[in-house]
């Protein structure tokens, strides 16, 4: 396969080096899909624009890095390959009041 027609068939991309989450730039799997950069991963589930997959093999309570930073932490155990989603992933994210409150506040709400 020349460079030009792995980069053309690639559907996956990582966004930082540090990322254990691939994203895909085009509906793919499950079956074999190329990384931008080279090589390929098999995917287990087939996802859509934008969703994450499983680069490597992911441990229950393991930080998600998507553009080198965490976005959340595995609930389970996640095989490489595997959609990454709300089904296998929590945010971290804590909410406060703050915002509410100034929300309240405005007259708008």
């Amino acid at each position: 396969m020349a460079e030009d027609d792995l980069v053309a068939g690639s559907r996956l991309l990582r966004l930082d080096p540090a990322d254990n989450v691939l994203v895909a730039t085009g509906a793919v799997g499950p079956g074999p899909a190329g990384l931008h950069g080279g090589g390929t991963l098999r995917l287990l589930d087939a996802v859509t624009l934008g969703h994450k997959v499983a680069a490597r093999d992911i441990s229950a309570g393991e930080k998600i890095l998507k553009y080198g930073v965490p976005i959340g932490s595995a609930v389970c155990n996640i095989a490489a390959g595997s959609h990454v989603h709300l089904h296998n992933m929590k945010s971290d994210y804590t909410p406060t009041h703050a915002l509410a409150e100034t929300a309240k506040g405005h007259p708008d709400a």
